[in-house]
């Protein structure tokens, strides 16, 4: 079934030179296809609206603060079970949990601080696409 999903290259990918390499590695998956893809700077309201289910949570106001730290790489990638498979090669979101050969298994550092952000359901990447790209979704 094909699906769309939203991707964020965190502000640490883009400090760190590893868009180029997250992105070669969402290009070599058959079948995927990039379909939208800007370099932006967040605001505070596009990130409340994004982790609105996280207020209140200890490492929401940190979260925040880090996405707006630097800009970040937006994504949307189409393909068939893309939401299962950016999630499989992300890995978790504790680099010493992910597996190598995952993104975050081989350039992760810190939990915070953990590269990408892909959606995890296809209710999710909906939601996700209308806020990152309103016009288009």
């Amino acid at each position: 079934m094909t699906q769309r999903s939203l991707v964020l290259l965190k502000p640490d990918a883009v400090r760190r030179g590893l868009v180029g390499e997250i992105i070669g590695r969402i290009e070599r998956k058959a079948g995927w296809q990039i379909t939208a893809l800007e370099l932006r700077n967040l605001d505070r309201a596009t990130l409340e609206t994004h982790y609105a289910e996280h207020v209140g949570r200890p490492f929401y106001e940190p979260l925040v603060e880090f996405m707006l730290s630097g800009p970040v790489v937006v994504l949307v990638v189409e393909g068939e079970r893309v939401i299962e498979g950016l999630r499989t090669l992300a890995g978790p979101t504790d680099p010493i949990q992910a597996t190598p050969g995952s993104i975050r298994g081989d350039f992760g550092t810190i939990v915070r601080e953990n590269l990408i952000h892909a959606s995890d359901s296809e209710e999710s990447a909906e939601r996700e696409l209308k806020i990152f790209f309103p016009d288009v979704f």
